[in-house]
C-alpha cells in the first residue's frame, strides 16, 4: 500500500514538473520569437494567449517570427516610422486587430497588408501619414474599423476605400483633408454597413448637402463634420438645424463647435446657429410635411437614430392600426408604413414608436393629401397651355391675313407683262367712309380692272364711261384669257361691307 501510494505521489510530481517544464519552454519560445533583432537591451513583448503586446518597447522595427496564432498585435507607442511589405514575411491568418498608433509612421507600403487580409480592426492614429495610396487598403476586404485620426493627411484618393465594403467606422478627424469623401456615402451597398464617419477638425469648405440630407437618420447620427472652415449659407444652417431638432449625436454632442466663414474680406467666423439672425437672416427651420395625391401609393419611413428597432404606428387622431381592417395603411417588414390607395381622409399626423433594449424614440410624420389625383393638375395645365397656344396662333393668322401682302403671280398664263401690269391688286382693309359714291358699288366685293377706254387722266377712272359697257368689256376680257393693266390705286377686294372711296 505504501509503495503504491509513494509511486502515485511520484507520478503526480513528475506530471507537475512536466507541465511546469512545458509552460516554461512555451514562454521561452514566445519570448525568443518576439525578441527584436539586435535588441538585447530591449525588453521582450508580452505574450498572453493569442494577444501579443509590444507597446512602449522603443521598437524601431517590428519583431520577426510572429506566431501564426496571433489574433491581436499591439505595436503602439514605438518608433516604427515605416511599414514595409516584408514586415511579416508569412501570412497571419488569425490576426484580427493591429495597433500601430503613436509611432511616427511616415510611409505605408501598397503591399503592407497583403499577408493580414483577415484584419477587422486597424489603428493608424496619431502618426505622420500624409497621403493614402489608392491600393494600400485593397487587401482588407473584411476591415470594419479604421482609425486614421490625428495624422497629417491632406489628400485621400477616391478609390482608397473602394474595396473596404464592410467598413463600419472610419475616423478621419484632426487631419488636413480639404475634400469630403462623398464616395463613402454615395454607394448604397456601403451604407448598409457604415455607421460612423468622422471628418471633423479638417479643412473642408463645402459639404455634399444633398447626399447628406438623403441619408437615413441612424447614419446621420454618426456623421461628424464639426470644426471645419465651412462657407456660410442658408442650406448649411437648414441641415444643421434639422439635425439638432432631431437630437442627432453628431450635432447635439458638439453643438458649440459648428462654425462657418462669412464671405467677405475679413472672413469672419460665426456660429452656424446664428445664421437665422442678423448674419444672413436664414429662415427658421421647420419640419417639412409629406405630400400625396389621391389614389397613389405612399410609404412613410420611421427614420430612427438606431438600426433594427421595433416599430409600431398610430394613425391620425391616435387611431390604432388594425390588422385586416378596412384601413388602407399597412406596416411593412422594415417598419415603414404603406398607404395605398391614398384617400383624402388619410391627411394628418402619423406617429411611429421605435423601441429597443436601451433606447426609445418617437417620430411624427405629417401627411397632407391633395384633393386630386397626381395627373389631374398636369392635365389641367396641359389644357390651359393648349388653349393659350391656339389663341396665339389665331392672332398670328389674323395679323398675317390683314397686314401681309400676298405674293404676286409672275408665272401666270399670258404674254410677258411688266411688273406693274398685274390685273388684280391685293386685298386691303379700310374704314374710310365713301362720299358721293354709287349706292350699287357699296355692296360690290370684287371689282375688276378697267379697260383702256375707261381711263382718264393720270390713270384714273373716267366717270363718264357707261357702267354696263365697262362690265361687258371686263367679262369679254376674261373669256378671251387676256389680262388688263391695273390701276395703282384701284381696289380689288374689301374685308367687310364698309364703303370704299374710289
Amino acid at each position: 500500500m505504501r509503495a503504491a501510494a509513494m509511486s502515485q505521489s511520484c507520478n503526480r510530481k513528475r506530471t507537475a514538473q512536466s507541465d511546469c517544464l512545458e509552460r516554461f519552454l512555451s514562454l521561452a519560445m514566445c519570448v525568443g520569437l518576439l525578441w527584436p533583432p539586435g535588441g538585447a537591451s530591449v525588453a521582450p513583448c508580452i505574450c498572453a494567449s493569442n494577444i501579443l503586446s509590444c507597446s512602449k518597447m522603443n521598437l524601431s522595427s517590428i519583431p520577426t517570427g510572429l506566431p501564426l496564432y496571433t489574433a491581436v498585435l499591439d505595436l503602439s507607442y514605438n518608433d516604427i516610422n515605416k511599414l514595409k511589405s516584408e514586415w511579416t514575411p508569412v501570412k497571419l491568418p488569425k490576426l484580427r486587430n493591429l495597433l500601430l498608433s503613436h509611432n511616427g509612421l511616415l510611409f505605408l507600403s501598397s503591399e503592407a497588408f497583403v499577408n493580414v487580409k483577415q484584419l477587422r480592426h486597424l489603428d493608424l492614429s496619431s502618426n505622420s501619414l500624409q497621403l493614402l495610396d489608392e491600393f494600400v487598403f485593397e487587401p482588407l476586404v473584411n476591415l470594419e474599423v479604421l482609425l486614421l485620426y490625428n495624422n497629417k493627411i491632406t489628400q485621400i484618393d477616391r478609390s482608397a476605400f473602394i474595396t473596404t465594403l464592410n467598413i463600419q467606422k472610419l475616423y478621419l478627424s484632426h487631419n488636413q483633408i480639404s475634400r469630403f469623401p462623398v464616395e463613402l456615402i454615395r454607394e448604397k451597398s456601403r451604407l448598409e454597413k457604415l455607421s460612423l464617419l468622422d471628418v471633423s477638425s479638417n479643412k473642408i469648405k463645402t459639404l455634399p448637402l444633398d447626399e447628406m440630407r438623403a441619408l437615413p437618420a441612424w447614419l446621420r447620427n454618426g456623421l461628424y463634420f464639426h470644426n471645419n472652415p465651412l462657407l456660410c449659407h442658408c442650406d448649411l444652417y437648414t441641415l444643421v438645424a434639422h439635425w439638432d431638432l432631431r437630437k442627432l449625436n453628431s450635432v447635439a454632442d458638439f453643438r458649440g463647435e459648428f462654425t462657418c466663414i462669412l464671405q467677405g474680406p475679413q472672413k469672419t467666423r460665426v456660429d452656424v446657429f446664428e445664421l437665422s439672425g442678423e448674419s444672413m437672416n436664414c429662415s427658421t427651420f421647420k419640419e417639412a410635411e409629406e405630400e400625396a395625391f389621391l389614389e397613389q401609393t405612399l410609404t412613410l419611413a420611421c427614420d430612427t437614430k438606431r438600426r433594427n428597432m421595433l416599430k409600431t404606428w398610430t394613425l391620425p387622431g391616435s387611431a390604432a392600426l388594425i390588422s385586416g381592417g378596412n384601413q388602407t395603411a399597412m406596416v411593412m417588414p422594415d417598419g415603414s408604413l404603406r398607404v395605398s390607395p391614398v384617400r383624402s381622409e388619410d391627411s394628418g399626423t402619423y406617429t411611429c414608436f421605435a423601441t429597443s433594449e436601451a433606447f426609445n424614440e418617437t417620430i411624427y410624420v405629417v401627411l397632407k393629401v391633395h384633393n386630386f389625383t397626381m395627373h389631374g393638375g398636369s392635365e389641367t395645365l396641359n389644357t390651359a397651355y393648349t388653349t393659350l397656344v391656339g389663341c396665339l396662333a389665331s392672332v398670328v393668322l389674323v395679323l398675317v391675313y390683314l397686314y401681309l401682302t400676298p405674293c404676286r403671280c409672275f408665272c401666270c398664263p399670258g404674254k410677258g407683262k411688266a411688273r406693274g401690269d398685274d390685273s388684280i391688286r391685293s386685298s386691303v382693309l379700310s374704314v374710310t367712309p365713301t362720299h358721293g359714291a354709287d349706292p350699287a358699288a357699296l355692296h360690290r366685293h370684287v371689282v375688276f380692272t378697267d379697260t383702256k377706254e375707261a381711263r382718264g387722266l393720270n390713270g384714273k377712272l373716267n366717270p363718264n364711261v357707261d357702267q354696263d359697257d365697262h362690265e361687258t368689256e371686263e367679262a369679254r376680257s376674261l373669256m378671251k384669257g387676256t389680262r388688263k393693266k391695273s390701276i395703282t390705286e384701284s381696289i380689288s377686294s374689301v374685308f367687310s361691307d364698309t364703303p370704299m372711296m374710289v
